[in-house]
């Protein structure tokens, strides 16, 4: 079947900012619980872009021609897979098939699959056209569940599952579990208790308490810290062999761990920031020079005197906001303004020049030295006011977060010259940073920066605001302020415990509150 171009020609015709779409970890999951299939297929699609930090946002979420194309063949290759065989393996049909044209149980199971699929009731004029289709289908192979699977493609394909023209059980749903509602969610929606507050309390209670809750923080979470920017990081080896794919990978395991056991544990969310332990793979305790844990990511705690804490000291946020082979003050005082400040930084101007001053063995510099250029460069002070002065507090953990007392500048000999190796000098680090706009904002480590985050009500507002974005797939406008500032509210009521700020957010989110 070759009808998908169509369909969302149709599709295009609603505006974009009014619906969104599956997202490719919402559509394996969606799959996975629609038709039992643990094939992933959105890992195939064409990559997801990052718009306002998450991959989620309404705006970007439009169908190229080359998505277009991978959803048809995912829909031709699940439904062929649902009843392979000619077996319905999943008991996708609810009724007994007296004969490939048998209407009767044809009907019943459109019904019951599309409400599931399509996450409505299906219309008398939906009912028809897919019983149509079942029938003629079914003549044509003489099989019900030929005609069955090219329902089954067909609803796979259309708007009404790639995209979400969400009732409350879906929007929450979602949310808290990255996944179509489940059978009890359904009843809820259609029973009218998830129009009520109360309702929707008693929902949100069940839906956290179960595992996809954790897999969906999980996936905000990785998105929100940009878990892929450090599992995609190239190094230069010849200055850190030890930073392999499988680093990385422990890398975001520790990050998604500290975070899990603050919210599932009911600890204060502020303290990701300042926690003075994490959770540790052998290859990791190497890095940071402590000993091997007892069993693989236990808990280790940081001696007194670490200046490592919480989540900017971190491995995951030290290599990604670093370049291949040094350290980016700018960008490590980029990446906190947007992810714990939301403060969004401009584009430097086009045509700025951004490269530093060259390093050489006659004239070795630190970061900091290179980065006054930014400050004598009436273009790129402004800016660079905000963001260097923060990176430049970390500068004693390298490009992959191994802490160094002094830099060691290497300086490798011509490709020509033979048996010759690298020349090294050695600088000493300046390390006081600041958070330019904040009172008492200095630090020299990641664990007096932490302590800075953890008491300003700017990152505490912030924090509220990016699973806003995440849950209603925008950016906060004039028009939820109400919604942000309950939600902050809700936050440092609770002591800043984070699944009470994730019910009260699916609360909102369910009843649509907010509004550009």
């Amino acid at each position: 079947m070759r009808r998908l171009l169509i369909l969302f020609a149709a599709a295009a015709l609603v505006s974009p900012a009014a619906i969104r779409r599956l997202t490719h970890s919402q559509y394996n999951n969606t799959v996975r619980d629609l038709l039992g299939d643990q094939t992933l297929p959105a890992d195939n699609f064409p990559p997801e872009d990052f718009v306002h930090g998450f991959k989620n946002q309404a705006s970007a979420q439009d169908i190229p021609p080359v998505l277009a194309e991978a959803y048809d063949s995912a829909a031709e290759r699940l439904a062929r897979n649902a009843f392979q065989g000619g077996q319905d393996a999943n008991n996708l049909i609810p009724c007994k098939p007296r004969n490939a044209g048998d209407s009767a149980c044809a009907a019943q199971f459109i019904r019951a699959f599309g409400r599931r699929a399509l996450r409505h009731p299906l219309t008398d004029r939906e009912l028809q056209r897919y019983q149509t289709l079942l029938l003629k289908e079914a003549r044509r192979t003489g099989l019900f569940v030929g005609g069955a699977q090219a329902v089954v493609e067909a609803m796979l394909q259309s708007p009404k599952f790639l995209f979400r023209f969400d009732g409350p059980a879906a929007r929450l749903s979602y949310f808290l579990w990255d996944t179509m509602p489940d059978g009890l969610l359904f009843q809820a929606e259609e029973s009218g208790a998830l129009s009520t507050r109360e309702g929707i309390k008693r929902a949100v209670r069940r839906l956290l308490d179960h595992p996809n809750a954790k897999e969906s923080l999980d996936q905000f979470v990785g998105q929100w810290l940009r878990f892929d920017l450090a599992l995609s990081a190239v190094k230069d080896r010849a200055l850190y062999p030890q930073f392999t794919p499988e680093l990385a990978i422990s890398m975001t395991e520790e990050t998604r761990r500290l975070i899990a056991d603050n919210v599932w544990n009911g600890r204060n969310f502020m303290d990701v920031f300042t926690a003075n332990y994490s959770f540790l793979s052998s290859d990791l305790a190497a890095l940071y020079k402590l000993p091997a844990p007892s069993t693989e990511f236990s808990r280790v705690e940081f001696p007194a005197d670490s200046g490592r804490a919480g989540v900017v000291g971190q491995g995951t946020f030290l290599t990604l906001t670093s370049k291949p082979g040094d350290t980016s003050p700018t960008v490590r005082g980029y990446y906190v303004r947007e992810q714990f400040l939301c403060q969004q930084v401009p584009d430097p101007p086009p045509g700025t020049n951004s490269n530093l001053p060259l390093v050489t063995q006659e004239r070795p510099q630190t970061n900091r030295e290179r980065l006054k250029v930014h400050v004598a460069n009436a273009t790129c002070a402004g800016c660079h006011a905000l963001m260097d002065p923060i990176g430049l507090g970390f500068e004693k953990y390298d490009a992959i977060g191994r802490y160094r007392e002094k830099q060691t500048i290497l300086f490798f000999p011509d490709r020509r010259a033979k048996d010759q190796t690298p020349a090294k000098v050695t600088v000493d680090l300046d390390t006081s940073g600041m958070v330019s706009g904040t009172r008492d904002s200095s630090f020299s480590s990641p664990k007096g920066l932490g302590e800075i985050l953890a008491r300003s009500e700017e990152c505490q507002s912030c924090m509220v605001k990016q699973l806003f974005r995440y849950a209603f797939g925008r950016m906060e406008g004039v028009g939820d302020r109400d919604t942000i500032g309950k939600g902050l509210e809700v936050f440092r009521g609770s002591q800043f415990r984070y699944k009470d700020l994730l019910a009260y957010m699916a609360e909102a989110v369910t009843l649509q509150e907010g509004g550009n």
